[in-house]
């Protein structure tokens, strides 16, 4: 996968590894806050997380975390599926068709901001943080 708009598309198992890699990526300290949660690839998200999320398109949403983030969590918690991370291959491929960034790079950013969800920050307490790295 390059940043060409024109090779293959990448189905589910490409995005898989991006995503795989770019966990591995991570700092150990992320990596072992994170273990528990499981990463899934979908082409779209369902239809009643689209309507809970009051989002018209399926095309509208490229990530999704589900769970209860760590400053929620308490011991006395137990949850009968386990905390989870989707990224919706065909919203990011749409994503990436209007945009002059690599996949990988896209993926990568998804799948933090996901995690960012993870650690109970908020979309605004993201931004304020990639604001403040970029300078």
């Amino acid at each position: 996968m390059t940043q060409s708009h024109h090779h293959r598309v990448p189905d589910l198992a490409d995005f898989e590894a991006v995503a795989n890699q770019t966990f591995a990526q991570l700092p150990a300290t992320f990596r072992d806050m994170t273990q528990e949660v499981v990463i899934r690839v979908e082409d779209f998200p369902a239809s009643e997380v689209l309507e809970s999320l009051h989002i018209d398109s399926p095309y509208g949403l490229l990530g999704l975390y589900h769970g209860i983030d760590l400053t929620r969590q308490s011991v006395l918690d137990v949850s009968p599926l386990p905390e989870m991370i989707f990224l919706y291959r065909r919203p990011i491929l749409a994503y990436w068709q209007t945009r002059d960034e690599a996949l990988e790079d896209i993926i990568a950013h998804v799948l933090i901001h996901e995690i960012g969800h993870h650690f109970g920050l908020s979309d605004d307490d993201m931004e304020r943080i990639e604001s403040e790295a970029a300078g």
